[in-house]
């Protein structure tokens, strides 16, 4: 019969939670301020009209409040973030260039070994920047572009970057989505021309090493007309005893008949407030997949967002969150049909234990002249114990009197009659629990390419350790 500790030597928990020293070649001072904001552009060789829109985004950012509605982010204090760290390294395009210290981080992940075997272009960020880069060439044969946004910024594709910027996301969304366009830093660009199918994914992962820091990394993918794209994206810090901060942003643009997956595995350490955004806009047939688990973060406020906007565009989106002592996870999603015929499927499973607080906070919009749309929301909480808490908010705007619209919450605990069924064939308490959490979690799992799907399993058995 497995003991806990064999379970989670079997997973090896290290793989997250290491760390090492702080080795920057330049860090800002703490705090928000317009000349540190002065000092990241002038850092990062930004064009005159990105100077002007991280100052702008600074003024709104400064005019708005904290939202209320959602968990609270007390904890969190802006004067003891450090914006941006830029580790001692330039960007490589050789694995044995990197840094040691950066490459061994990496090395223990695994990502060397999943580009090598399943990914057809890696991006991999530390701390600010993106450290390493790289796309096979059969791939830039077929005209893709996958490279950092810095690069993407300052080269060739300026034009495709200023015309697309923070359009779908503007500073004026929330307080978070300014701070992002005042201090933004890293992440990926992808472009991938009209009729291009690629075959195998592209990955980013984000890797948050300093203590006390935030990690604000910009993705934009645009996926021309009947072109194809499953794009995954991975993230994860070692646990301090100070705050660190994640608000990224996600600005996804699909295509008339494009497709595009986007899957997020993301195992943020329990000091982390996770207040990222991210959002999609899809064109006539076109159809936008999300896959998401969410396993750690104190605090997080996310809700991938989809506009239908052409007509018998789709929208899938299939999620997972895992929160356990100390954690209030506020997640969920937002889809608004425009174009006729539009349909979205909205599938969510939230798990909590130990005091963790699962929030699905969802709304469907359904526009006066979406005729004929169709959205179905299912959403499955499970609770491990009596003093976790589960809640569904969800909000639906309907417009007009042709379109079906669906919405299904259930809320439960582990049956005592499966836990003993799984013991009486020889399972330990712990293990029967586990394997049920993982059977309610496969729905999520088959979504996942094989080795991420492994990863999510693992993370939920490192969650289901009894051991504090």
């Amino acid at each position: 019969m497995a003991s806990s500790k064999d379970k989670v030597s079997e997973v090896n928990q290290s793989i997250y939670d290491f760390r090492y020293a702080e080795n920057a070649s330049y860090k800002t001072d703490s705090g928000l301020t317009e000349d540190i904001v002065r000092q990241i552009s002038k850092e990062k060789h930004d064009p005159d009209w990105m100077l002007d829109f991280r100052l702008k985004s600074l003024e709104i950012y400064n005019s708005m409040t904290i939202p209320e509605w959602g968990p609270p982010i007390d904890g969190l204090h802006m004067e003891d973030i450090v914006t941006y760290i830029k580790p001692n390294t330039d960007m490589k395009g050789k694995w044995d260039e990197v840094p040691d210290d950066i490459k061994d981080t990496f090395e223990k992940l695994g990502i060397p070994q999943a580009e090598r075997e399943s990914l057809a272009g890696v991006g991999a960020q530390y701390d600010s920047e993106v450290v390493y880069h790289n796309v096979k060439k059969e791939v830039e044969e077929q005209g893709v572009i996958y490279t950092d946004m810095e690069s993407a910024l300052t080269g060739e594709y300026s034009d495709i970057v200023k015309e697309h910027f923070m359009k779908l996301v503007p500073p004026t969304d929330h307080k978070f989505a300014a701070l992002h366009g005042a201090v933004w830093s890293g992440g990926s660009f992808v472009y991938v021309p009209a009729g291009v199918h690629v075959d195998i994914p592209l990955q980013s992962y984000f890797r948050l090493n300093a203590a006390g820091a935030g990690q604000f990394e910009h993705t934009l993918i645009v996926v021309e007309p009947g072109a194809y794209l499953h794009f995954i994206e991975g993230c994860s810090a070692p646990k301090y005893n100070v705050a660190n901060l994640h608000a990224g942003c996600v600005e996804l643009f699909v295509g008339d008949g494009a497709r595009l997956r986007y899957s997020t595995i993301e195992n943020w350490s329990k000091n982390m407030y996770n207040l990222n955004t991210k959002r999609a806009t899809v064109g006539k047939d076109g159809i936008m997949e999300w896959v998401s688990g969410s396993f750690g973060s104190h605090t997080s406020y996310l809700y991938p967002m989809t506009i239908l906007k052409g007509d018998n565009s789709k929208m899938e989106f299939t999620g997972i969150t895992f929160a356990g002592k100390g954690q209030q996870l506020d997640t969920g999603d937002k889809v608004v049909h425009i174009g006729k015929n539009t349909s979205s499927h909205i599938s969510t499973k939230s798990i909590s234990k130990d005091g963790g607080e699962c929030v699905y906070r969802g709304e469907v919009t359904i526009t006066e002249n979406a005729a004929n749309s169709r959205s179905s929301v299912n959403c499955d909480s499970l609770m491990l114990d009596s003093i976790s808490r589960s809640d569904t908010i969800p909000a639906m705007d309907i417009r007009n009197a042709t379109s079906d619209v669906g919405h299904e919450a259930k809320i439960g605990r582990i049956s005592d009659e499966a836990v003993f069924y799984l013991m009486s064939r020889g399972m330990s308490e712990e293990d029967a629990k586990s394997m049920i959490v993982s059977g309610f979690a496969e729905p999520v799992a088959k979504e996942l390419p094989l080795e991420y799907a492994v990863e999510m399993n693992n993370l939920i058995k490192l969650e289901m350790d009894t051991r504090d």
